[in-house]
């Protein structure tokens, strides 16, 4: 999802990069985009260092976060944050942990593609309010014959999301993280892991 940065969007618009360039595709959200079988007319072109990145999935359905044990925790989706977005400390803590994570963004029955997740962490807040203040993803999505993991068995975690209840395009489901070292007010996080790109946040008190 990308907006030029000569228009003010509140969502943006989809699009597929192509060296240097963004093309605006013809759907009007990734989960849409999904639901039409990865299919979309081609628009309008962009200089990619014209446009801002915005988060690929900006209110999903659902988020599962999974932990090294294979279950999973829901994550708040109206959390979500995109690149180079602002994350402010959550009330009453002064460091907030960032945690990268691997997320698969479901398509039409199938993994539509990957991208890069930091499931920010407040160890001084008890209980699920550790991880209900923010979620950052992107910069971009993947397709999965491009960043498939190996160390991930993407098949089985999907499997034990879905029992009982079906998925929708545009979940988020996300593999075991790698914490970070705690920032505070003022730091800049930056998690990358080829070929998903580079996600960068400032955190604000």
């Amino acid at each position: 999802m990308f907006t030029p940065k000569e228009r003010e969007l509140e969502r943006g618009w989809p699009g597929r990069i192509d060296g240097d360039h963004v093309v605006q595709l013809a759907a009007q959200t990734l989960q849409a985009f999904f639901t039409g079988g990865g299919n979309a007319r081609e628009h309008a072109e962009y200089p990619l260092d014209r446009v801002d990145l915005r988060a690929p999935v900006l209110r999903p359905p659902s988020v599962r976060i999974f932990d090294e044990r294979g279950d999973f925790r829901f994550a708040n989706p109206a959390a979500i944050h995109g690149p180079e977005d602002v994350v402010h400390l959550p009330t009453g803590v002064e460091e907030i942990q960032p945690v990268l994570r691997v997320a698969a963004i479901v398509g039409a029955g199938i993994i539509g593609g990957f991208t890069l997740m930091n499931d920010w962490h407040a160890p001084g807040l008890a209980g699920a309010k550790a991880h209900d203040f923010a979620i950052s993803l992107g910069p971009w999505v993947a397709t999965p014959d491009l960043a498939g993991r190996a160390d991930v068995d993407w098949a089985a975690l999907l499997d034990h999301a879905e029992r009982n209840t079906r998925l929708l395009p545009g979940d988020v489901v996300a593999a075991a993280g790698v914490p970070q070292s705690p920032v505070g007010a003022g730091a800049v996080v930056e998690l990358s892991l080829p070929p998903l790109g580079l996600l960068r946040n400032t955190v604000a008190a």
